[in-house]
């Protein structure tokens, strides 16, 4: 684990650059080939960290993600850098392009807000906070704060967690918005926000603020007295054997950068996708509480977006789509960063892309149009 400290908005220039020259140099063995691409899904070699299994085994329809990896080699959706099948606990389907592979970390974005939610959620279970606690009195150095008032009193932990915290806070567009204003800042991002002001009462209304989740991840640290990315290490990756992972961090004290900053591989997203799809579970081993897996799915403010058509709902760090009545449990990320658990079938679904573009949501698309119907 490591922490990069640098400004957020360099580093995303700097993915967004690598990922271009990527999509320029062709993709590796299991893209395409000289003859053009294939609709042959890759063989998934079990591994100590992953049992394996086939599709049809496992009754998913082979043919339909065969197609959809065609279309995926071809370049219909973008610069996708993989796509990881997994259910039952067995992964079925591990494939990458544009050179990326399974050894190698991919920003996760925003997906990082719903690995935080599972961080608090450790911190709660083990009764080190409550999602009832005032924000205000992790933080008593930070006092006075600017723009106080009995809103910013009432401020909850459940509030950051739900995005209904009433700051007065716009990032629908990310030029001039205060999330890029923080990234920006070179400043403690705790004071940042801890300061902002307040539009109004908490729990009113639903708004995205990056800001919150950051400042989330300086109570779990103040809480545990574990900075994040070190409670996050011993708590929730080592059980998980998840490795390689690294985080933007800033000010204060190497801060992680708790709304956007992790790195992570796709083998890694997916066994967060099998905590949410199985109570919390990894591999028979309890890590997170059921209980909070399931208050982290359960809807507290309905359909807040819309993307590829489908309308999403939001929970505690997680949204919600629906599947026919059914449960997809997602975290979403900018650049097309998603995991998809569906606790009714047992399925997981990982994808990582580096697409800047409206191509970014293209994989809620694909999960609708061929991973679902594909799954008996």
């Amino acid at each position: 684990m490591s922490c990069r400290h640098f400004d957020l908005s360099r580093a995303l220039a700097v993915i967004a650059s690598a990922a271009i020259a990527a999509g320029c140099g062709g993709q590796d063995g299991a893209g395409p080939t000289a003859a053009g691409p294939t609709a042959e899904l890759t063989p998934v070699a079990a591994t100590a960290e992953w049992p394996a299994g086939s599709p049809a085994a496992e009754g998913i329809d082979p043919s339909r993600l065969g197609d959809l990896v065609l279309r995926i080699r071809r370049g219909d959706h973008g610069r996708i850098a993989s796509l990881l099948i997994a259910r039952h606990g067995r992964l079925v389907v591990e494939e990458y392009f544009a050179g990326w592979s399974a050894d190698r970390a991919h920003t996760i974005q925003s997906v990082t807000k719903s690995v935080t939610s599972l961080l608090v959620g450790l911190a709660a279970d083990g009764g080190r906070l409550r999602t009832d606690d005032p924000v205000t009195r992790f933080f008593p150095e930070y006092m006075p704060f600017a723009n106080f008032d009995g809103r910013k009193a009432a401020l909850t932990v459940q509030d950051l967690l739900t995005m209904q915290s009433g700051l007065d806070w716009d990032e629908s567009v990310y030029g001039g918005s205060p999330l890029q204003r923080l990234n920006d800042c070179r400043c403690d991002w705790l004071r940042f926000v801890l300061d902002w002001p307040m539009r109004e009462p908490p729990g009113t209304r639903w708004e995205y603020v990056s800001g919150g989740t950051i400042l989330l991840g300086g109570i779990v640290g103040r809480a545990t007295g574990s900075r994040l990315d070190r409670f996050a290490e011993a708590e929730l990756f080592a059980p998980l054997e998840i490795r390689g992972t690294s985080w933007v961090a800033g000010l204060p004290d190497g801060l992680p950068h708790a709304g956007g900053g992790l790195f992570l591989r796709p083998r890694d997203m997916a066994k967060l996708g099998v905590l949410m799809q199985d109570e919390g579970r990894w591999r028979g081993r309890q890590v997170v509480s059921p209980q909070w897996i399931r208050e982290s799915a359960t809807r507290a403010a309905r359909r807040v977006r819309s993307w590829s058509g489908q309308p999403l709902d939001y929970g505690k760090g997680w949204w919600l789509l629906d599947d026919r009545g059914q449960d997809v449990v997602t975290a979403a990320g900018a650049l097309g960063q998603w995991i998809f658990a569906v606790p009714s079938t047992g399925l997981v679904v990982v994808v990582t892309s580096d697409n800047d573009d409206a191509r970014w949501a293209d994989p809620i698309g694909f999960l609708y149009s061929h991973v679902l119907p594909a799954t008996r």
